[in-house]
């Protein structure tokens, strides 16, 4: 498969983790919720490592591999704890908006950090993203965070 069909699959379950975690989180506190979904996908991953015969390749990782791999994994979880709270306190429809800023700053992130290209179509892109999210943002703020319609008026 390619790239592109791989990032279809990831946006698909990123929107089902959205919606089943907004239905799961109710009446769980959030911490716990992220940990629960922390070991299932952990069990899955390394399920796959082991279907996939990867675990052989652990012995030849580099520490700086390791290092950053880590460093991710705090990046992950700390994202995960504030995803799993806004969801459990604010309507799926409008943290999922604003959680996928994510995408804009990784573009401009990988920019910054490993010097890869931004075109004027990138750009473009990256503002047409963060203008879709700073709307949904100021939207829900001018209707109050009750109401789940759209904005009203001009």
């Amino acid at each position: 498969m390619t790239w592109l069909v791989y990032a279809c699959i990831s946006a698909v379950a990123a929107a089902l983790t959205a919606i089943l975690a907004k239905i799961g989180v109710e009446g769980v506190p959030s911490t716990l919720a992220t940990a629960f979904r922390t070991v299932i996908v952990g069990l899955f991953a390394w399920l796959m490592v082991a279907g996939l015969g990867e675990h052989h390749a652990i012995a030849s990782v580099s520490r700086r591999s390791w290092l950053f791999l880590a460093l991710s994994g705090v990046a992950t979880g700390i994202s995960w704890l504030a995803y799993f709270r806004a969801l459990q306190i604010g309507a799926a429809s409008r943290v999922a908006p604003i959680d996928k800023l994510s995408l804009p700053l990784t573009i401009v992130l990988a920019a910054v950090w490993l010097g890869e290209p931004v075109g004027w179509r990138v750009a473009l892109g990256v503002a047409l993203m963060t203008a879709g999210a700073l709307i949904t943002i100021i939207c829900w703020s001018a209707i109050g965070m009750s109401s789940l319609s759209g904005c009203a008026g001009p």
